[in-house]
């Protein structure tokens, strides 16, 4: 089954599913579905939150859960030491709200899954990596969802011969974009501390 059909089919399930998976294409996609009355709105950016939310805390459940070992154990491999983790744990303490919010609204700058296994290997109380996660949640599931609507928007006034191309067009210049953003932002933050 095509994954067009299987989203239509199955529709909040797949959604759900596809957030858990691969966050921000699934809702740039169902923002987009969403535009061309194919979902609600009220369900759709639940499931995409909830989707996205659980699969964070399954990141943050294996650091938190095992990472700590496997670092201490095999990190000598790569010139990682007590004092290392030591260091990591202290920036992160200090700057965990701020690090916490930044990388769910910026998919982490390209180092989101890192950031998220770091939360748990050091010890951010559940609580609060929850709260500052769902408030990150719920301005990113917004504003992903928001671009999938325009981009729908847009397709709904392209003449039906050109939607193909429309769409393979609007899909390269989100990836170059999230490319570009997530390149700068790299950059950007490797000379600067938080």
């Amino acid at each position: 089954m095509e994954p067009a059909n299987f989203i239509l089919t199955f529709k909040y399930p797949a959604i759900f599913i596809g957030s858990f998976f691969e966050g921000p294409v699934v809702m740039i996609a169902a923002g987009f579905l969403f535009k061309l009355g194919y979902f609600k709105l009220i369900p759709v950016f639940l499931l995409l939150l909830s989707g996205d939310l659980a699969a964070d805390f399954s990141w943050y459940g294996v650091g938190y859960f095992g990472t700590y070992r496997l670092v201490r154990k095999y990190g000598r491999f790569f010139n990682i030491t007590d004092q290392t983790i030591e260091k990591v744990r202290v920036m992160f303490r200090e700057h965990e709200e701020k690090i916490l919010i930044i990388s769910k609204i910026t998919m982490g700058f390209g180092f989101a899954l890192a950031i998220l296994i770091t939360a748990g290997m050091v010890r951010v109380p559940l609580k609060k990596y929850g709260i500052y996660n769902f408030t990150g949640g719920l301005i990113w599931t917004a504003f992903m969802m928001a671009a999938g609507y325009f981009f729908g928007n847009i397709y709904l006034l392209v003449d039906e011969g050109l939607r193909i191309g429309f769409l393979i067009i609007a899909a390269i210049m989100i990836l170059l974009a999230f490319y570009g953003f997530s390149r700068f932002m790299r950059t950007r933050l490797s000379g600067n501390n938080l």
